[in-house]
């Protein structure tokens, strides 16, 4: 009986590699992101192909590797990144390195004051590399470097790529012809309830300068003050 068991349990033990062996994944050239401001609200889906430096608010994210499995095996998403911050003076601070998984974003995205980045999928043609027997199921995180090395080069001067939300198109009719945009007219403010305008009182004619008469051109007197004799 123990033979039996002990001949069980060898069995078994010789099928877990194969296990692992069955757990192939995927490599895809560009992996997908999803990024959230939490100052505007927004959140936008940005591409990063592999070795591709892409800025995202003041964060900068570099994928390294994206992996997917087989449709025969259970389904699993991951990618190696590396994020730096640049603050104002220029400088590089690395702030997260390592695997992502798509699963569980809550537990292994990158979660930052202003800005949530987690990843969404892998996309590009896909390149099945075979797990060795004695590989994990899951991808293993590349060594560190040793303790002698020198330190990280600085970030190269060139620019990498930004991700902006894009402005939606514009409008257009069931054909999908564009409308007619019409500029904002002005802003007509009406009286508050209950206003009434004062009514205009009448002009006089003292009031208009037009019917005064010029001080030379006044007659001598009324003809009621003219008196016998003043040749009139």
């Amino acid at each position: 009986m123990r033979s039996l068991l002990c001949a069980g349990v060898a069995v078994c033990a010789g099928l877990a590699p194969l296990d692992g062996a069955l757990a192939d994944k995927i490599k895809h050239p560009i992996a997908v992101f999803s990024g959230l401001d939490k100052i505007t609200g927004r959140i936008i889906s940005f591409e990063v192909a592999t070795d591709e430096t892409v800025q995202f608010g003041t964060l900068q994210i570099t994928e390294r590797a994206c992996y997917t499995r087989p449709a025969t095996e259970a389904p699993q998403t991951v990618t190696f990144v590396e994020v730096d911050e640049v603050d104002a003076k220029n400088d590089y601070k690395r702030i997260f390195s390592g695997w992502m998984f798509a699963a569980s974003p809550g537990l292994h995205g990158i979660e930052h004051p202003v800005y949530d980045i987690w990843l969404t999928d892998c996309k590009g043609g896909g390149e099945t590399i075979a797990s060795p027997e004695s590989a994990a199921t899951e991808p293993n995180t590349p060594p560190p470097p040793p303790e002698n090395a020198a330190p990280a080069p600085k970030k190269p001067a060139s620019k990498p790529r930004r991700v902006q939300p894009q402005t939606p198109p514009p409008p257009v009719d069931d054909f999908g012809d564009g409308l007619p945009q019409q500029s904002p007219g002005p802003v007509e403010v009406a009286p508050p309830p209950g206003f009434k305008a004062p009514t205009q009182r009448p002009r006089r004619p003292a009031d208009d300068p037009d019917s005064l008469v010029p001080p030379a051109d006044i007659p001598n007197g009324r003809p009621s003050q003219r008196f016998p004799g003043d040749g009139f």
